[in-house]
């Protein structure tokens, strides 16, 4: 064992340790392997990686500080699951990365919508566009989920939105990873009637058909969340008055910061929020969430989708 490279422990977890991650997080730790680690790293025998050779070169990288802490804990995580298969010896000594420092805090802060903002956002948009971006705005499902939307999971008689699969770089659709993410979506009528009026105007309105089919591709799969970002929420914001600098970070999550900032401000239970946004991390509160939609939780969205209504004075 003493000769394997980092490529091959990093190959055994590729094969042996990912199978249980959600989809988002296999692409994620995917990228940042074949980005990052095995060019740098690869060829180099894992026993022989020193703790400050690690060091400097994670301080070199032209990268933030969340991003660079987890490379840190990919790297790891590739030693600690080499470890668990008898790949290098089960000793402190055999995992360099456990004397890495790396801080994760981050200067960035999120562009947080405010009602009255993301309402002038919507009058930029017609069709698909304005469907989805109500649809993140009122629920804080993440882009992912909104894309692997089809038809039949939106369940207007019961009030909810059932989330079964994601759509991620649009190739991939999986279910979700946790039974806190499958969870039902309240669905009032507002944001019943706004899908209806999409669901009436796409030619893709069958049950089986994805919400937000691609014309291009036939209705065969989603419409791209890149592409959707690039060309047509981003210069909606922009007209709407968000200031946005080059390269600046703004998309469909930016909405989900919204909603959660907009009801705590509004005095909403931290439990309701956490359940309405599905926060599967925050354990504690998710410990009550039963998996169907309550009265509070269709209030708060109610709420929500009220203010986000034009002209609308709840929020100043």
């Amino acid at each position: 064992t003493g000769r394997l490279t980092f490529d091959d422990l990093a190959a055994s977890y590729m094969q042996n340790g990912m199978k249980k991650l959600a989809v988002t997080t296999r692409y994620t730790v995917k990228h940042y392997l074949d980005d990052y680690l095995l060019p740098r790293w690869g060829e180099s025998v894992a026993l022989d990686i020193q703790p400050l050779e690690i060091e400097g070169w994670l301080g070199s990288l032209p990268r933030s500080n969340p991003t660079k802490d987890k490379i840190r804990r990919i790297m790891s995580t590739v030693y600690t699951r080499a470890q668990k298969y008898g790949l290098v010896p089960r000793s402190d000594s055999s995992n360099p990365v456990r004397w890495v420092e790396q801080t994760a805090k981050s200067g960035y802060k999120p562009i947080v919508l405010e009602p009255a903002t993301a309402a002038k956002i919507f009058e930029a948009l017609s069709g698909a566009e304005l469907a989805l971006a109500v649809l993140v705005a009122a629920t804080g499902i993440r882009i992912s989920e909104a894309m692997g939307l089809k038809w039949e999971d939106v369940d207007y008689q019961n009030k909810q939105i059932n989330l079964r699969r994601v759509w991620v770089k649009d190739t991939i659709v999986e279910r979700l990873k946790t039974e806190d993410s499958e969870a039902p979506v309240p669905l009032t009528d507002l944001l019943a009637n706004s899908l209806r009026d999409w669901q009436r105007e796409t030619v893709y309105g069958r049950p089986s058909d994805w919400v937000f089919a691609s014309a291009r591709n036939k209705g065969r799969t989603p419409r791209s969340s890149s592409v959707l970002t690039g060309d047509y929420l981003r210069p909606a914001a922009i007209a709407a008055g968000v200031k946005l600098k080059p390269g600046q970070r703004f998309g469909f999550h930016n909405f989900r910061h919204g909603l959660a900032s907009w009801l705590v401000n509004q005095g909403t239970d931290v439990k309701t929020v956490q359940g309405l946004l599905r926060h599967s991390n925050v354990k504690t509160t998710l410990g009550l969430y039963t998996h169907q939609v309550n009265s509070s939780m269709l209030a708060a969205q109610d709420s929500m989708m009220r203010a986000l209504q034009p002209g609308s004075q709840t929020v100043q």
